[in-house]
């Protein structure tokens, strides 16, 4: 890589969809949390999954933004 070479951004803010794994972060509500295991059961508008919470500190109620299994963060209400 020489002075001239910049890197291009991995996930562009307008678009949809992470250039590295093609997926997309979605919105999804906490119905249950298991403390132990630091995971959340979320309702998304595709079904229920379980999703980390490595990254986001979570309540029962709150909306999440849901990325590849793990919450990366925690969503205002508007």
């Amino acid at each position: 890589m020489n002075a001239q070479t910049t890197a291009a951004p991995r996930c562009a803010p307008d678009t949809e969809h992470c250039h590295l794994c093609a997926d997309e972060g979605l919105p999804g509500t906490v119905l249950a949390i298991d403390h132990s295991a630091r995971t959340a059961v979320v309702a998304l508008d595709s079904g229920t999954a379980t999703v980390a919470l490595d990254l986001v500190d979570a309540g029962v109620g709150d909306v999440l933004l849901v990325h590849m299994g793990f919450a990366i963060a925690r969503l205002e209400s508007a």
